[in-house]
């Protein structure tokens, strides 16, 4: 059995999401980081960075959402959620999943750094406006990547869509506008799965139950 550690509004959507998409059987242990269970001994023993999400397969502990969906995905290849190993269309997978991770979340964190998350005295109120810019960017580089396609990798739906489509929610979040139609399109799209809606009431279902 698999087991996710997760809390609600959280990178723990994507791993949860991705479970869904599989059809995988899986048991959900809410980390209420508000409360301070991420800092807790027992939880720190499984990811040293006391966040979220983390997953448990059988004794073997991963940490990172990417890394985790990919895993996932490769665990449930019929599912069809990533390319096969060793082919281009892994590649191109590869590819927009760190493009997802390293430009495109990247500016929303900083936002969230210098908004919430930092102690007061390390938040930076002026690198906002910055941030919104570096978001703009990756945004433009994705709407070009995208085009005209229904997915971001050989119209194939895969865990890459998952990332950017969180991503793309979070954005919305802080306000930030998706100026490329087909960029509002390509999320509406991956916003209406069935599976984050199921994802999103497990959550919500779970966390409500632990808190």
């Amino acid at each position: 059995m698999l087991t996710v550690y997760g809390y609600a509004s959280t990178r723990s959507i994507r791993v949860v999401w991705t479970l869904e998409e599989a059809g995988a059987e899986y048991q959900y242990v809410p980390i209420n980081l508000r409360a301070g269970v991420g800092s807790q001994p027992d939880y720190l023993a499984l990811n040293m960075s006391g966040k979220v999400p983390t997953l448990v397969d059988s004794g073997f502990v991963l940490t990172e959402s990417a890394a985790i969906c990919t895993y996932i995905a490769d665990r449930f290849p019929e599912a069809r959620l990533a390319p096969a190993a060793g082919t281009q269309e892994r590649a191109s997978y590869n590819q927009w999943c760190y493009f997802a991770m390293s430009e495109l979340e990247q500016p929303l964190w900083t936002i969230a750094k210098h908004r919430f998350a930092l102690p007061k005295p390390f938040r930076v109120p002026s690198v906002l406006e910055t941030a919104r810019w570096e978001f703009a960017v990756a945004a433009e580089v994705l709407a070009a990547g995208l085009g005209s396609h229904t997915f971001i990798v050989d119209e194939q739906f895969s865990v890459a869509d998952i990332l950017i489509a969180h991503t793309l929610a979070w954005a919305r979040a802080c306000e930030l506008p998706l100026e490329h139609e087909n960029l509002k399109a390509y999320a509406a799209r991956l916003w209406d799965r069935p599976a984050l809606a199921s994802a999103r009431q497990r959550e919500q279902a779970e966390n409500g139950a632990g808190s």
